[in-house]
């Protein structure tokens, strides 16, 4: 049995050799990269992905990667593919096939339907003048490296470095197309990832619903209001819509005086209070309010001047975002 520490140096020794193989991968990556990002940008179809074993588990997270980041990417498994699902690849797509020694058999058919139909093929693979390589188009080689496992066989480093050298695919092809953080939000509405991308107009209460009144108006008026819509607080526009100040429970607390109903809320509202915008993310408004020192507990959204919405606390705390 090994010692804790046996344990320990096992696990150093795989991660420092991974990583050594990394920063090898990094300083091999040369014009074919550029020309397989360019090649999956130009492509009028779609990103086929493709693998046997492990390579096939990587590809598939490459494929999920590539289409959660705005390239269309689908896995397509190379047994399935000899019994029918060739049919799932189109002339238009762009292949791009994993096998760290170039030479799995199952790759056989999808390699030879590519060049066919003349269909692009990018090869990721350790050997260059392997077969897959020999038959790509483009040839992402990986440097030659050790596997982490003990025998030297199986899959470790070289599917960590195709793990990454689809990362850098993914990301490259991200700011080639200029992805948003809007189109992320898209296609990521569930989980925690989904919570960090809602922006403010996805929880504001908006037109009625907003506790709004003129700065003349009285303060028995103003908090029939704030009680009424029942977020503790009211805001206060002018004339001409402009947000010029609010009025929360903390400050009626602070106001109480005998001769406070006699005043207008204009006399006693805050007039430079924090506010916050509709494309502002949720969880960035809900910081806003609890760095506050008085420890607000909803913000006004303003468009320019103009109050447009409303944002509680509660309406972050309701979906998830914390």
């Amino acid at each position: 049995m090994l010692t804790s520490a046996e344990i320990l140096t096992s696990a150093h020794q795989t991660l420092d050799l991974e990583s050594k193989s990394l920063k090898l991968l990094s300083d091999s990556i040369d014009d074919s990269f550029v020309q397989a990002v360019y090649a999956i940008n130009e492509t009028k179809g779609r990103v086929i992905v493709t693998g046997m074993g492990k390579s096939g588990h990587i590809g598939r997270k490459i494929a999920a990667s590539l289409a959660s980041l705005g390239t269309t990417a689908y896995f397509v498994h190379p047994g399935e593919a000899s019994h029918g699902d060739l049919g799932m690849i189109e002339p238009t797509d762009i292949v791009i096939a994993l096998s760290n020694s170039g030479e799995a058999p199952e790759l056989s058919d999808i390699i030879a339907f590519c060049r066919r139909f003349n269909i692009k093929l990018i090869g990721m693979t350790g050997k260059r003048d392997s077969t897959l390589g020999r038959q790509s188009d483009i040839v992402l080689c990986l440097p030659p490296i050790q596997e982490a496992c003990p025998f030297g066989l199986a899959p470790t480093t070289s599917t960590t470095l195709m793990l990454a050298l689809g990362d850098a695919l993914a990301i490259a092809l991200l700011q080639l197309h200029n992805f948003s953080k809007d189109e992320y939000k898209l296609r990521h509405p569930g989980g925690k990832l989904g919570k960090m991308m809602l922006t403010v107009a996805d929880l504001m209460h908006t037109g009625k619903e907003m506790p709004l009144v003129d700065p003349d108006t009285d303060m028995s008026e103003a908090l029939l209001e704030m009680s009424g819509k029942g977020f503790g607080c009211v805001g206060v526009a002018d004339k001409d819509g402009n947000f010029c100040g609010v009025f929360t429970d903390g400050d009626l607390r602070r106001a109480m005086a005998p001769d406070l109903l006699t005043k207008k809320i204009r006399d006693v509202m805050t007039r430079t209070p924090k506010t916050t915008t509709a494309q502002t993310l949720a969880i960035d408004a809900l910081r806003i309010m609890n760095t506050t020192g008085k420890g607000i507990t909803s913000l006004f959204v303003l468009d320019g001047k103009k109050p447009v919405g409303l944002l509680h606390m509660h309406d972050c705390l309701r979906v998830g975002v914390a």
